[in-house]
């Protein structure tokens, strides 16, 4: 049984590693709008089909020292950093969930979470094949997977509701954080929170649901302060990209959330 186990993990990481190298093109493609699919793989730089044994995740990177095989121009740390948190991840939630509709269904979910960070912290956006499409996912996974909303039991009744609380999810997640934009576009006179971040709570509402979605959207701006004043001291500037810390808070809530709620429940009859 042990060693079964050990086999899977080392199965998920590895596949996690593949997932990581897609993730790449999607971080850098989709906010140029740009085919996920065609042409192929080929250096930024001098756009030279990159060779199948180049493209080995994290070990190509190594073994070229960080170089195009062709040009010898650089290749950015994000590529290798990229496939290694898909995999460090895809193991967490298999460790954690186990081979179950929660492990299949999350790592979709922390998949869009990878490629939603990199990209904001870049471009400050959240593209919406990301946070849309994440979200339709959301709700079809939710009614194969009726676990996903707390629903057992046999026929279709566990699916529909758990398809139901999805919904909701998708309505108290992207709600709340367009609300809270509203009251801050009418303090500060100008747009404070992106399209973007809306959508991309309201995947998490379609994953996770209401509860742990509003969860997520009341931890997130703990770190999202900090990181703003110390950006605000580097840059003068007080615009962050947020959609990295609703990830973090989205994260917390998943793994500690039913604690934290419990917690809270007993502390103050909250939740």
């Amino acid at each position: 049984m042990v060693e079964a186990q050990m086999i899977i993990a080392v199965f998920v990481f590895l596949i996690g590693l593949v997932v990581g190298s897609f993730l790449n093109v999607c971080i850098v493609r989709l906010p140029k709008e740009e085919s996920v699919v065609q042409p192929p793989s080929h250096c930024v730089h001098c756009k030279t089909p990159i060779l199948w044994y180049d493209n080995i995740p994290v070990f190509s990177f190594i073994f070229l020292g960080g170089k195009c095989r062709f040009c010898r121009r650089g290749i950015s740390f994000r590529y290798p950093l990229v496939e290694f948190t898909a995999a460090i991840s895809f193991l967490g939630l298999y460790l954690y969930f186990g081979w179950t509709g929660f492990f299949f269904a999350y790592t979709v979910m922390v998949s869009g979470f990878i490629v939603a960070t990199f990209v904001d912290f870049e471009h400050r956006i959240i593209p919406d094949e990301i946070s849309v499409g994440g979200m339709a996912v959301g709700v079809f996974l939710s009614f194969v997977f009726p676990e996903l909303h707390g629903m057992g039991g046999e026929g279709i009744l566990p699916h529909l509701k758990s398809l139901g609380w999805s919904v909701l999810g998708v309505l108290i997640g992207g709600g709340s954080i367009y609300l809270m934009g509203l009251l801050g576009d009418a303090i500060f006179r100008k747009e404070s929170m992106g399209g973007g971040d809306v959508k991309l709570m309201a995947m998490v509402g379609a994953f996770m649901g209401w509860k742990l979605a509003l969860l997520a959207f009341f931890i997130a701006p703990f770190f999202g302060a900090v990181y703003g004043i110390i950006e605000k001291i580097r840059t003068k500037d007080s615009a962050i990209a947020y959609g990295p810390f609703l990830v973090l808070g989205s994260l917390i809530a998943l793994f500690w959330g039913d604690q934290i709620i419990s917690w809270l429940l007993g502390r103050y009859g909250i939740f």
